[in-house]
């Protein structure tokens, strides 16, 4: 029984390198048909390396101020103010904390904003959106469509496009946010952020980058110290109010000893106007010194909220450019034209077989 298995296993052993044998005969008899295929994929290897369009990337680094570097001196005047009753705002929170934030330059709402900015094209205003249309020659393929008569001005009222605009600010966006806009640290050890831009532009890359980070900015900054720039105008608002008030009393002062000017002595009731007018100058007065005190704190707490971040490096000419070369192209082209031609013979010779 084992010198029969063995015999088997000998004779399969012997079959499969006759086969192997077979199949490497017949390839090498179609060698030359191999080898124009494998130069023709060569060839047009080289031709796309000449054709495909170099990828620029932009590059900003960012770094997030310390929300506790406000504790201290500041953190006991806005103690002190809470105790009293007043809110000066304080800290918006951590609704922009960590992951928050990199998903926030990568919502739609800030990523169709930055597409909406001016930039000076060739001596000319255009949005960025109007510079991506150009930069992917969509205008001659909407020669004859509903879209060819569609702009995106720059700084236009968003609210206003019309469903057409929309769908193509949509396809901007998608494209934008999945494969060519990339937030995130390099390092979770640093709290510095980069952000990443890719486009066949160098100038869009640039400018989008650029325009992305600073309509982030200026969003962050006014959420982050909305509650304390509103307290800040309420007190100032009261700081006015009681300013009026106490100008009133002086002047109410000033009319009732008028009044009692030479005034007989035993009459003392007629003293009542000039005595409660005082007291209101004295209340008023008070109240205005503790309002103001308030207001100076508001701005400290305002002048701590902004900015919120600090851009530490921006994208210099000339970016990063990362191009397909024509050696890689004539290896890959060769290779892949090489190895389809040799899958095409197998497969015929295997149907061939089995008919």
């Amino acid at each position: 029984m084992n010198n029969t298995n063995l015999e088997n296993d000998e004779l399969s052993l012997k079959e499969l390198i006759i086969l192997a044998k077979e199949w490497f005969f017949y390839f090498l008899s179609k060698w030359k048909i191999i080898l124009l295929i494998a130069i023709i994929g060569s060839v047009l290897g080289v031709g796309y390396s000449i054709v495909k369009k170099p990828i620029y990337t932009a590059t900003l680094s960012f770094a997030l101020e310390d929300e506790k570097s406000g504790v201290g001196g500041l953190g006991g005047a806005l103690g002190l103010a809470s105790s009293i009753g007043l809110d000066l705002g304080g800290s918006a929170g951590g609704i922009f904390s960590g992951s928050n934030l990199t998903e926030l330059f990568k919502s739609r709402s800030m990523v169709e904003k930055t597409l909406l900015s001016p930039v000076l094209v060739k001596g000319k205003q255009i949005s960025l959106a109007e510079m991506y249309i150009q930069n992917n020659e969509w205008r001659e393929r909407w020669k004859d469509s509903e879209f060819a008569e569609i702009q995106f001005l720059p700084n236009s009222d968003r609210t206003k496009f019309t469903r057409a605009q929309d769908s193509i600010l949509g396809v901007m966006y998608n494209r934008l946010s999945t494969s060519d806009l990339a937030v995130g640290q390099r390092d979770k050890k640093v709290a510095i952020i980069n952000i990443d831009v890719v486009s066949t532009d160098e100038m869009f890359a640039k400018y989008f980058c650029e325009n992305l980070a600073k309509k982030v900015g200026e969003f962050y900054i006014e959420t982050k110290s909305k509650k304390a720039r509103l307290n800040m105008v309420i007190l100032e608002r009261q700081v006015d109010s009681i300013r009026k008030e106490l100008n009133g009393a002086i002047t109410g002062v000033a009319i009732a000893n008028d009044n009692t000017f030479n005034l007989n002595p035993a009459l003392n009731i007629r003293r009542t106007p000039s005595a409660r007018r005082q007291v209101d100058v004295q209340a008023n007065t008070a109240i205005l010194a503790e309002l103001a005190k308030q207001v100076e704190l508001a701005k400290v707490t305002v002048r701590k909220d902004t900015p919120l971040i600090q851009v530490i490096d921006r994208p210099i000419l000339p970016l990063a450019k990362e191009r397909f070369g024509k050696a890689k192209g004539i290896l890959l082209g060769g290779f892949l034209g090489g190895f389809f031609a040799v899958l095409y013979f197998a497969i015929k010779r295997v149907l061939k077989l089995l008919d």
